[in-house]
């Protein structure tokens, strides 16, 4: 899958404050588990689709994933070696802004050992602390 806005209003954002915890998207919604973010952090695009791609092939068609974050913040890099100056770089890779308490992925229609092995395996692409997380 390919993770990116199909289009944007502005093509580079400011950096910003990770501060505080999730108020949205810190509830179950989908399947019954779920893998739980414990830390702030920017996600990547590609860790997103690596996570993905671990639980799918470790569930074999079983079951279904849904992915609960998306990143729509565009991370610009200046080009090795440029001297001070001369604006900002240009847009690189496309992160999502993470906050603790946030759901990442949802899983359902497998048994609980499977969905926590997948979580697992998902969560080691992960760059911060998750949990695994039940559905009451």
């Amino acid at each position: 899958m390919n993770y990116n806005p199909k289009r944007t209003r502005f093509r580079k954002q400011h950096r910003g404050r990770m501060k505080g915890v999730s108020f949205r998207g810190n509830r179950i919604c989908f399947g019954r588990y779920a893998l739980q973010a414990l830390e702030p952090a920017w996600i990547t695009s590609r860790q997103i689709e690596a996570g993905r791609r671990a639980m799918t092939r470790y569930a074999r068609r079983g079951g279904k994933v849904w992915v609960r974050i998306f990143p729509d913040k565009p991370v610009t890099v200046r080009p090795a070696e440029t001297r001070m100056g001369s604006g900002k770089g240009s847009p690189e890779y496309w992160v999502s802004v993470v906050k603790p308490d946030r759901i990442l992925y949802e899983m359902g229609g497998v048994s609980e050992t499977v969905a926590r092995a997948a979580m697992e395996i998902a969560a080691r692409k992960m760059p911060i602390r998750t949990k695994f997380v039940i559905a009451e």
